[in-house]
């Protein structure tokens, strides 16, 4: 069986693919995460998706690579990780009391074969007091985060529900990542 390689340093999408029993090694790609002009949310986290998995098996032909890019969506615009205290409390102020999308772009490739999906969930966020914001950005947890939040985390006492798979939230859909993974391996 060919080796499986999750083109990723993200410690959340390696503890959910681990959820898979599979045995897999990491090799994070360098990819330009640059969003292009006009370019939609869906399109974005697909194409990164796309580009890790490349990226990888250019250097490792003979795997099975697994990649995946997740941003969140609010208002027809990619909100991104934060930059800083303020830009979270940006964020936090968008999506209080509001809806927003939370998109992954996943793809499986081989040397035979490329598949790729894009899943959507999405999260309502409760309303956020400027106490509970300060109090949040303080654990140190939105940082790094898209959205600037981490469900999984603290953060899940901001989500009163979600629509769509959990996972994906976290950063990486197991039940498309695994029907991906079987159509590729079926592929030879």
């Amino acid at each position: 069986m060919a080796n499986i390689i999750l083109a990723s340093s993200s410690p959340r999408r390696q503890e959910l693919l681990t959820q898979l029993g599979l045995d897999f090694k990491v090799h994070s790609p360098d990819v330009d995460e640059t969003v292009y002009p006009d370019e939609s949310v869906k399109c974005y986290v697909e194409r990164l998706a796309r580009e890790k998995a490349q990226a990888i098996l250019t250097l490792y032909p003979d795997a099975i690579v697994i990649a995946a890019d997740t941003s969140l969506s609010f208002a027809g615009k990619i909100i991104g990780k934060p930059d800083s205290k303020q830009h979270a409390f940006e964020i936090w102020t968008q999506l209080s009391g509001q809806w927003h999308d939370v998109y992954s772009g996943i793809c499986v490739a081989s040397r035979s074969k490329m598949l790729s999906d894009v899943v959507r969930t999405q999260v309502e966020f409760m309303q956020l007091s400027s106490s509970a914001m300060e109090a949040y950005w303080d654990t140190g947890e939105p940082i790094g985060k898209a959205g600037a939040y981490a469900i999984q985390g603290i953060a899940a006492r901001f989500i009163p529900q979600i629509r769509g798979s959990y996972s994906n939230v976290v950063g990486l859909p197991l039940h498309e990542t695994a029907q991906l993974l079987e159509s590729v391996k079926a592929f030879g």
